[in-house]
């Protein structure tokens, strides 16, 4: 009767365990949603930054014209006169997710619109991310891991940057495809589930559908799969994990257009086929060495090994062919630029020039994953205690995501997960600890603790007891087949009291165990209330980030001051005013920083954009802004630029405007034309925009377009966000004319001068020309007059 009320307390505890985990979750998802939601309610439902501007428009045409037309859809408005592929050069993940989910929306008669959808998808996959991430952890380290991990995840400010309500960008969705595929990878390892396997390249297909960044999938598993063969581990659980990963998931992964054959054709990939024949060089020695004996197994051994070398020879020079037939061995420009971090400055300056792609400081890793920071050394330790294949994946995983931060501040959005993993794997196993400490400490738990263990041993002694008296009973005068019946029942009881024992003498040992695990009472009661205070810190910090630091869009500007807030709306008013007074196919030039929301706002074809998949047309760009005046005009003129546009940030100190960024134009425009060079600019090895400035600099395009009439505004020309007066401050306009400066003088617009001059030049030689023939009609007539014979 205690055995079988005992059962039943623990079904119901673990109900309600379940329960309970049900709810949390629950209350995580919420909490991932709402944390997000600050910068619709700060400021309004708009798109926020630059990429999901493009991204927003796509999945606008995909709800207009359908699938088929998305996939067959050729940009004009883009990279004029070149024009895009659109269903060739985007991964479709995001936008058939957010198209989905409005078409559902609309067929259950919930009208919302494409970019409502498109806003709030962001906050809804982080919540999908939150509950990944619980999954994954509750395989490494059980539940209470698995929702400390869950709740650290949902308010990370390092995912929160990129995933605010309007930040519609590959990664709001791409966070939970990576996660997910870990989860599905890491669960088949345990379970050796070929139904797992399958999901698992089903998920990564949906990741190779969303970001580019599936390469880090493609290599971490592989990676950790031959430390699985080299530190002995392998198992067929293994096997199952990894072979249909690599078979379905490279096979899904070629019918993605920007993908295709990239899947089997770049060094990426690589590594993954080369553990894909290691594996199984491994599962085949596995399988023969259960079929030979000792002497035989050896000489198989050997005669596998020395084929496997000579196919691994082999495989290895076809590639090492292939790949020396690419200038860049294979790889792409990004990820040479993660394997040697100089590599982007000195071949590929586009690639440097973007701000995300910089390495970040020290101060960023605490402002991204703050306190984690401190937790992860502890959950690292916590994972080897004891080691498993899913332990040891965690591991790698967030040695290489450290790796891959440093080199890349955006990669910081992979850190996250593995820093929020291991942080509620250091969290669940601190807690259990000090909880347990003070548990047995108390004086009425510890009592109960030696009472329950007393009452164990007795139901032991009982069942023994049992037993003996039932062996000592003599035999009755019955047939042999009951006597038979009677010994196999006996038997089997004993089988079971054997087994229960044995499950009572290994709590009782664990119990033990535990209980030298156990830290003083104060100690133990300090410690829980500093971590409380540590997770108390962690969560101000993060609804500041989601608050103040990352919910303002780039569109609209912001700023406080002594007269208040103060808010600036210059980008739209200028993408308002080009839809408004400019021709349907007017071409616009702008730096490509500025290409997908002139594209998406002002519905006006532009000559670069943020995809950046040509660099000798960006060359082109940046060498027209910085050349001369006359030299810039002819260069627009000739790709059909009617208007170009130019931030500037001087007037209000907004410091990413285009005189930030020249030196890239610069950089980049000579890196293709040589006759531009850096040192031109400079005044000493120094960027100055003052009277010390250079004349090639004071010339420039780039230069008259920011700072013209500026002096005008306070008599001085003060830059606010260079801190200096402006060198060349009366100057005028040429060959271009202002047509419209928005109301803070962040979006100044200009247009090009048609070409007068020519005209006029032709009109001056054709009015001489005509003078020159009346003077000498006039002198014929004259001598005329005076030799009437001639």
């Amino acid at each position: 009767m205690e055995v079988s009320e005992n059962g039943k307390g623990s079904s119901l505890r673990f109900a309600f365990g379940n329960v309970l985990s049900f709810f949390i979750l629950l209350l995580i998802g919420v909490l991932a949603f709402s944390i997000r939601l600050f910068s619709v309610i700060k400021y309004e439902s708009v798109i926020h930054e630059f990429d999901p501007y493009f991204n927003y428009r796509v999945t606008q045409f995909l709800t207009k014209k359908g699938i088929y037309e998305f996939w067959n859809w050729f940009d004009d408005r883009t990279w004029y006169p070149l024009g895009r592929v659109i269903g060739g050069t985007v991964y479709p993940g995001l936008t058939l997710t957010a198209g989905s989910i409005w078409w559902l929306l609309n067929s259950l008669n919930i009208p919302l619109t494409v970019e409502t959808v498109c806003v709030f998808t962001a906050p809804i996959f982080s919540a999908n991310a939150a509950w990944a991430t619980y999954l994954l952890t509750k395989e490494v380290k059980g539940t209470g891991a698995g929702l400390a991990a869950a709740a650290l995840l949902s308010m990370v400010p390092s995912y929160i940057s990129r995933s605010v309500a309007g930040s519609y960008d590959n990664e709001a969705v791409a966070i939970f495809a990576l996660i997910f595929t870990f989860y599905l990878y890491v669960k088949t390892l345990n379970t050796g589930s070929l139904f797992y396997a399958t999901l698992n390249a089903l998920s990564y297909f949906y990741m190779v559908c969303s970001w580019g960044g599936y390469t880090f999938i493609i290599n971490l598993i592989p990676m950790h799969v031959l430390l699985c063969i080299v530190t002995g581990r392998y198992s067929a659980r293994l096997y199952i994990a990894y072979a249909p990963l690599i078979v379905l998931g490279t096979l899904l992964a070629s019918l993605v257009p920007v993908v295709g054959f990239n899947a089997v054709m770049t060094s990426e990939h690589f590594a993954s086929f080369l553990v894909f024949i290691i594996i199984h060089v491994v599962a085949f020695v596995y399988y023969i060495k259960g079929l030979l004996s000792p002497k035989m197994f050896k000489v198989a051994v050997a005669l596998v090994l020395s084929v496997g070398m000579v196919v691994c020879c082999a495989m290895v020079a076809v590639l090492v062919a292939l790949v020396a037939s690419s200038p860049t061995m294979g790889w792409s420009g990004r990820s040479l630029s993660l394997l040697d971090p100089t590599y982007a400055s000195k071949y590929i300056p586009i690639i440097a020039s973007v701000s995300e792609h910089q390495p970040p400081t020290w101060p960023s890793y605490f402002m991204d994953i703050n306190v984690l920071a401190f937790l992860v050394p502890a959950g690292i330790i916590a994972c080897f205690l004891p080691l498993s294949d899913a332990s040891s994946f965690v591991v790698l995983y967030i040695v290489t995501s450290v790796y891959f931060s440093g080199v890349m501040v955006r990669l910081m959005l992979v850190l996250a997960p593995a820093a929020c993993i291991l942080s509620g794997i250091a969290l669940s196993e601190a807690f259990d600890v000090l909880t347990r400490s003070v548990k047995f400490q108390l004086p009425g738990v510890s009592g109960n603790s030696q009472s329950g263990a007393g009452d164990t041993t007795s139901t032991i002694a009982v069942t023994q007891s049992e037993v003996v008296k039932t062996e000592k009973q003599p035999p009755t005068d019955k047939t042999e087949d009951t006597v038979k019946e009677r010994t196999s029942r006996k038997n089997k009881k004993k089988e079971k009291e054997k087994e229960k024992e044995h499950v009572e003498k290994a709590s009782l040992k664990s119990q033990m165990q535990k209980r030298l695990l156990v830290l003083p009472l104060e100690a133990s009661i300090i410690s829980i209330l500093l971590l409380v205070l540590l997770g108390a810190f962690y969560v101000v910090h993060c609804v500041w980030a989601a608050a103040e630091a990352y919910s303002a869009p780039s569109i609209v500007l912001t700023s406080y001051s002594h007269d208040g807030l103060h808010v600036f709306d210059d980008f739209r008013e200028a993408y308002a005013w080009l839809s408004h007074n400019t021709e349907v196919d007017d071409k616009v030039a702008s730096w490509w920083d500025y290409g997908y929301q002139t594209t998406a706002m002002a519905n006006r074809t532009v000559i670069v954009d943020n995809n950046t998949w040509n660099n000798t047309h960006i060359a082109t760009v940046g060498t027209a802004m910085s050349s001369p005046e006359k030299a810039a005009w002819e260069i627009f003129n000739s790709l059909d630029v009617k208007y170009v546009l130019v931030v500037f940030g001087g007037l209000v100190g907004y410091p990413s405007d285009d005189i930030n960024k020249f030196l890239w134009m610069v950089r980049i425009g000579g890196g293709v034309f040589p006759h531009i060079k850096e040192p031109d600019y400079l005044r000493d090895g120094q960027y100055r925009i003052d009277s010390q400035a250079t004349s090639t600099m004071l010339n420039c395009l780039m230069y008259k377009l920011s700072y013209y009439r500026f002096v005008e505004t306070d008599g001085k020309g003060f830059d606010k966000v260079r801190g200096t007066e402006i060198g060349k401050k009366y100057f005028k306009l040429n060959y271009f004319e202002e047509v419209f400066t928005t109301h803070h003088w962040m979006v100044r617009i200009y247009k090009l001068k048609p070409p007068k001059n020519r005209i006029k030049g032709k009109a001056k030689k054709s009015k001489s020309s005509s003078k020159g023939s009346m003077t000498t009609s006039l002198k014929r007539s004259a001598r005329r007059k005076r030799n009437p014979w001639h």
